[in-house]
C-alpha cells in the first residue's frame, strides 16, 4: 500500500483525485445506480473510476485512505495518518464519532498543500 510520500511522487494519481467526492456520493454513484442520474453524474460501466480520500475513524487513530472505486470494487491505494496539528481539530469537528468521513476543511487544505507540485 502506498504512503503519502508515494502519492506526492505520482502525478498520474494526483491528477485523478476528485476532491469533491465524498463516501456518500461514491455509494450513490457506484452502488445505487438507479439514483445517480438526478445528481448530474452517471456511471456507465466498470471502466468509470473515481479516486478520492476518506478519513476512517473506526480505529484508535484516524487514518486517511486514498480510494479507487468503480462499480465492482473499492481499492485502498494509500494509507497514512493525520498530523498532530490537524487530527484533534478534525476529531472535534466530527464530534469524535466513528465512521468513514469526507475529506473537508483543514484536512483537505492540508492534503492539497502536501500534493501541490
Amino acid at each position: 500500500m502506498k504512503r503519502l510520500e508515494d502519492i506526492k511522487n505520482d502525478l498520474s494519481i494526483i491528477n485523478e483525485i476528485d476532491w469533491t467526492m465524498t463516501p456518500e456520493e461514491a455509494v450513490l454513484l457506484y452502488l445505487e445506480w438507479g439514483n445517480n442520474w438526478a445528481h448530474g453524474r452517471v456511471v456507465r460501466s466498470k471502466s468509470d473510476v473515481s479516486h478520492y480520500f476518506v478519513v476512517n475513524t473506526w480505529g484508535r487513530e484516524p487514518v486517511v485512505y486514498l480510494i479507487k472505486r468503480n462499480s465492482e470494487e473499492a481499492l485502498e491505494l494509500a494509507e497514512f495518518g493525520l498530523p498532530d496539528n490537524i487530527r484533534s481539530g478534525f476529531l472535534d469537528s466530527i464530534g469524535h464519532t466513528k465512521g468513514v468521513h469526507a475529506v473537508e476543511g483543514k484536512v483537505r487544505e492540508w492534503l492539497q498543500g502536501e500534493l501541490t507540485v
